[in-house]
């Protein structure tokens, strides 16, 4: 009599489906397409998910694509201070424990430092002369996370004419056209967090990661010009035009908000 066989062995993170912050993995789905969509670098993804292949993913897998919440610090239990002896007076006085320390401000997990920076606090102005410090007003409120994503300076990323408008359908971004050679620029300043060639459909591919919220893609280069983790500025030459992966030279340039494409002519300056 044959053995029962054994039940499937559950994919990896399939506890997780269907909740927020997770992605079910569908058939041709890559790392590096499933990050591109999830405005994510796909290295975050493999070590969010401990993939030792970013190759060997499975359909129906279940993928991490929102960095890890950072654990609450634990409260912090003050020390008993010794009791003096009967008769004793200590004449020392007592301390003053500051109300916060520097654990009280949570820091960005160090994937987000090596995707993207978080916004510079703007100190709040200096009491004018003689003015008390109790009398000092209150430090303004932080600003609501990503309140500065949209602050975004554009620039086009090729001086060449536009062959293909944004479709939704059918185009996720805009088609720049120019030579072989021509300079492919950073639209606005920001870290690379992918460069090469393994996204089918896109050629010699460039991702630059701006904020929280936007990331701009270049395709078909013919040459790279930089490498991941790199720090870009607006206008600065990244690549090549080329037709890698395309039938002609051209620029396919995508810009993407929350990992949804939105149409790039409305972002960027008339020429």
């Amino acid at each position: 009599m044959a053995a029962p066989a054994e039940p499937p062995k559950p994919l990896p993170g399939a506890e997780n489906a269907g909740k927020p912050g997770y992605y079910t993995v569908k058939q041709g789905d890559t790392v590096r397409r499933i990050a591109l969509e999830h405005n994510q670098n796909w290295r975050d993804i493999a070590r969010w998910n401990s993939l030792e292949n970013v190759n060997q993913i499975e359909v129906g897998q279940v993928l991490r694509v929102v960095p890890p919440a950072p654990a609450a610090p634990a409260a912090a239990v003050a020390e008993p201070r010794p009791v003096a002896p009967a008769g004793r007076v200590d004449s020392k006085p007592l301390e003053a424990r500051p109300a916060g320390g520097a654990d009280a401000q949570a820091g960005l997990p160090a994937s987000a430092a090596a995707a993207t920076s978080a916004p510079v606090p703007v100190p709040a102005p200096a009491p004018a002369s003689g003015t008390a410090a109790a009398s000092a007003p209150a430090p303004a409120a932080a600003a609501a996370p990503g309140a500065a994503d949209e602050e975004i300076v554009w620039a086009w990323p090729a001086a060449g004419p536009v062959l293909a408008d944004f479709n939704d359908a059918s185009n996720k971004g805009i088609t720049i056209g120019g030579k072989a050679g021509d300079p492919v620029l950073a639209a606005a300043d920001g870290r690379v967090v992918y460069a090469g060639s393994s996204l089918r459909g896109y050629g010699n591919l460039v991702i630059v990661k701006h904020n929280n919220t936007y990331l701009s893609a270049y395709a078909h280069n013919q040459a790279l010009l930089v490498k991941e983790d790199q720090v870009v500025r607006r206008g600065q030459r990244i690549a090549e035009m080329g037709s890698s992966d395309a039938d002609r030279v051209q620029l396919h340039f995508e810009i993407r908000r929350q990992g949804k494409p939105v149409d790039p002519s409305r972002l960027l300056p008339p020429r």
